[in-house]
């Protein structure tokens, strides 16, 4: 090292003299010396750890600060910074991502609230609608490399086909009344399509398109069920007395508009106190199929959804009693959550991370209904048959 510093300042010399005279072979050599001091020295700051995230070429090109050394702080003071900045972005487009899918997120709830409260046709058209795009994605999801690879997707004017025909299940189901006779026609008509196809029909296509009726079509029939077929007012409440006439007063608020508005709601709290107990105390991961999920988020969802159907049930005076409403609680959570669990299988055969990009900041349709897909058919089925049997 010693011998080292004996050279620097001479090497410093011969590089000043160079700006006033043409460089001679001893001034070359001076400079070769400083190059490999200064190659050395920058080896030791290297070996030391000091100088993390600053380029070897700024240092040759820089002798002087090389020569006078640089301090850890400094080196420290330009890493934090370029850390600050990435954080800095990190959190502002964080923060734009929350904003829209609050914005929307309000958007929807406040639409979707109007819907229900005005049900009949304007009700129903909106579950087409739905279906329709919900369907169109599921058909997307199964023609993916991701779950074609090893299996033939049904055609794609099939897929379009089935599509439509999801989209029709709930209209006729308001207009006749029922849809098992609808549903097994569709099936058997597209079953006889898939069969008679050119080429070699494989049963993946079969299998596929079925439950894509079923998932996308029959099932979402049962919120048109719950909420226009149990058309029996419900008078005995305090809100049914004071129902706006402009909503059709007291004859509308009908037992399956208080059963819809319950479930509805009991889904939306498990989704929220699942979340934020997830976040706040998640440890334990519930599946495999999604990994953030966690059994701490389970319970907390659990208990919000309970209490939520409790606490509507004691507004609403139904159901009467608070084992139906526990029970009617419990019933939503779990028809919500497998109904997740459902959908984030498809998508992982998928290798997506959403359905769709149709709405900013939440994904697809499917990626916003699927706590929904099973939750009307097991809530129409506690109405209607668990509740009497037990003369509720």
């Amino acid at each position: 090292m010693d011998r080292c510093n004996l050279i620097i300042p001479l090497s410093l010399s011969s590089l000043c003299a160079c700006h006033t005279h043409r460089p001679s072979s001893s001034s070359s050599l001076n400079t070769l010396v400083l190059t490999r001091t200064a190659s050395f020295n920058l080896g030791l700051k290297l070996s030391r750890g000091v100088l993390r995230g600053i380029s070897v070429n700024q240092y040759r090109a820089e002798p002087d600060r090389l020569d006078q050394g640089v301090t850890g702080e400094e080196v420290d003071k330009v890493a934090n910074f370029q850390v600050k900045g990435d954080s800095a972005s990190e959190r502002q487009q964080k923060a734009g991502q929350l904003k829209k899918r609050i914005f929307f997120g309000v958007g929807i709830g406040i639409s979707c609230g109007g819907v229900v409260l005005v049900g009949g046709w304007v009700f129903t058209f909106a579950i087409a609608a739905v279906v329709f795009v919900g369907a169109r994605e599921y058909f997307e999801l199964v023609r993916s490399h991701g779950i074609a690879e090893g299996m033939t997707p049904p055609p794609r004017y099939l897929s379009r086909a089935c599509s439509v025909i999801c989209a029709l299940m709930p209209i006729l189901t308001l207009y006749f009344g029922q849809i098992d006779v609808s549903v097994t026609s569709a099936a058997f008509v597209v079953a006889m399509a898939l069969l008679l196809q050119r080429g070699n029909p494989r049963f993946a296509q079969l299998s596929s398109t079925m439950f894509g009726l079923f998932y996308c079509g029959y099932l979402p029939c049962f919120w048109v069920k719950l909420r226009c077929g149990l058309a029996v007012p419900a008078l005995n409440t305090r809100v049914g007395r004071v129902w706006p006439l402009l909503l059709g007063g007291q004859t509308q608020w009908t037992v399956g508009l208080v059963a819809t508005l319950i479930s509805i709601s009991s889904i939306i709290a498990a989704d929220t106190y699942a979340f934020v107990g997830g976040k706040a105390f998640g440890r334990t991961p519930l599946t495999a199929i999604s990994p953030k999920k966690t059994w701490e988020g389970v319970a907390a969802g659990l208990g919000g959804c309970i209490a939520t159907s409790v606490l509507l049930s004691r507004i609403f005076s139904w159901p009467p009693s608070y084992l139906s409403a526990i029970a009617f609680g419990i019933l939503n959570f779990f028809g919500s959550l497998f109904g997740d669990l459902t959908e984030s299988m498809i998508k992982r055969d998928a290798g997506v991370k959403d359905s769709g990009s149709l709405i900013p900041g939440h994904g697809g349709i499917l990626d916003r209904t699927d706590s929904y897909i099973f939750t009307g058919a097991l809530a129409y089925s506690f109405v209607k048959t668990f509740l009497p049997l037990y003369g509720v």
